[in-house]
């Protein structure tokens, strides 16, 4: 269930790298094209701060994304999509997206194209068990 701002988390069963990992794998599978992997608390240890694991995988398929930014040309300030994988303050590694439902109300994306979003659930789900 997406909280206010439209974001869902569900729990891994995978330190941060494993859950990483298992998401490369399954895009590269999927033919989706991964474009960047941010590691914020790589890049906050660079600076002195100390963060828990917290890396954020941007993905995304030109094929499905386009119609998207061609129907509410808004909908490209959120898109390619991405999946957020953290290690929680106890320990816990949470996986965490923008809802699809979000998205498209936050956008009045036309119905029809709320499949291209969908499959971000279905990854998130396969990653994190």
């Amino acid at each position: 269930m997406p909280d206010t701002n439209g974001v869902v988390s569900i729990p891994s069963r995978h330190s941060v790298d494993e859950t990483v990992a298992r998401l490369q794998q399954l895009l590269h599978e999927k033919g989706i094209q991964l474009f960047t992997i941010v590691d914020h608390s790589g890049e906050a240890a660079k600076v002195g701060f100390q963060m828990p694991p917290t890396k954020l995988v941007i993905f995304g398929s030109p094929k499905a994304g386009t119609p998207l930014m061609l129907a509410t040309p808004s909908i490209a300030i959120d898109l390619p999509m991405k999946i957020l994988i953290a290690e929680d303050k106890n320990g816990s590694v949470q996986v965490s997206w923008n809802a699809p439902a979000y998205l498209a109300s936050r956008h009045q994306l036309p119905q029809e194209w709320i499949a291209n979003i969908a499959v971000i659930e279905k990854l998130a789900a396969a990653i994190s068990g």
